[in-house]
């Protein structure tokens, strides 16, 4: 008996023969020596599986930090991105303040008709809708 085997303990397993099947037809695919094996492979995955605190061990740690800094270099990027879009904003609405005689209340209504078009559209207000807008179509 090896060392591996010497403290297991023998008991009587209860399965659906679909399931035993399974087993069957997939221990070899995981490279497992016996269905065994695969049997406590399997169970032990699934614990991690259901316990959120245990969660993280199954996820090897290359995944980990892989996923942590693809997140971060996504952060960055959009952050510079919508930095760069705010610039331009305010440059865009510094011209046109600028040429523009519009009064506060108009400003107050178009504010609101703005957050409305942008919300009903999830952000997808083209210049075509504005145009027709102001021409009144």
């Amino acid at each position: 008996m090896t060392d591996e085997t010497k403290n297991k303990k023998k008991f009587p397993l209860w399965m659906y023969p679909e399931t035993r099947k399974l087993v069957s037809d997939w221990y070899k695919r995981d490279n497992c020596q016996s269905q065994s094996e695969f049997i406590e492979k399997a169970i032990r995955f699934y614990c991690g599986y259901i316990s959120a605190e245990e969660g993280v061990r199954f996820l090897p740690a290359a995944i980990t930090t892989a996923m942590t800094g693809m997140m971060d270099s996504l952060e960055n990027r959009m952050s510079r991105l919508i930095f760069k879009l705010a610039v331009e904003m305010s440059m865009m609405m510094n011209i046109l303040a600028r040429t523009a005689d519009v009064d506060e209340s108009n400003l107050r209504q178009l504010r609101g008709k703005c957050v409305r078009d942008v919300k009903k559209s999830v952000g997808t207000v083209t210049f075509e809708d504005v145009t027709r807008f102001q021409r009144g179509e």
